[in-house]
């Protein structure tokens, strides 16, 4: 089969920590791990609920600074020094949205339900996609194989005819586990490369 749709994570794909300084430093102002700081904000149950929508980023964020200790003061402090570092890559961007002549073109990310809103009214790059899969709004995230079909279901295509890439290799297996094509994301250059190859156009 032909591919029709190309398939997008967001974070550490289109949004990247490209300097981690700011990070690194609030985490050794907290006298934390990077780890803990990790499992707090994300990967941890209050991470898990508000990617799946059960919470809101702010009782995610209320969470955090209460395991934390802060006063209400640091609270501000807080996010900026944590996504300091991040940068949306806008060059990807134009290329995603170059394609959509030709391809399908969806956004399938883990992420809070608050980030359909910045991607429209913060970064203005909404129109890159003709379809936005986010796990906040559906109850289900990566790697459950129910909102990779979500998001083929949205694109009008099978699973061979889509191309997903991620930065997480835990979730491009599970892309492949159901027939869609799969790409690691490492940096663009690799992304975009592979990517070609798969579409046929090198």
């Amino acid at each position: 089969m032909f591919i029709k749709a190309i398939i997008w994570d967001f974070g550490g794909v289109i949004i990247r920590t490209e300097d981690p300084a700011s990070r690194e430093q609030l985490i050794a102002d907290l006298g934390v791990t990077r780890d803990y700081l990790s499992e707090l904000t994300f990967s941890g149950e209050a991470g898990t609920r508000a990617q799946l929508g059960e919470i809101t980023q702010a009782e995610l964020w209320q969470h955090v600074r209460s395991e934390l200790n802060l006063a209400p003061s640091e609270y501000p402090d807080l996010m900026k020094r944590f996504f300091g570092g991040d940068v949306v890559d806008f060059e990807l961007v134009d290329y995603i949205r170059s394609l959509r002549s030709r391809y399908t073109t969806a956004l399938l990310s883990n992420a809070w339900n608050d980030l359909r809103g910045i991607i429209t009214n913060r970064w203005n790059f909404a129109d890159a996609f003709d379809v936005m899969v986010i796990s906040g709004e559906e109850g289900v995230m990566k790697p459950d194989p129910r909102i990779y079909q979500i998001a083929l279901e949205r694109s009008g295509v099978q699973p061979p005819e889509a191309v997903f890439i991620d930065d997480s290799i835990e979730n491009i297996e599970a892309a492949r586990k159901i027939g869609m094509h799969g790409i690691h994301f490492q940096n663009p250059e690799q992304a975009l490369v592979d990517l070609e190859k798969k579409l046929g156009h090198s």
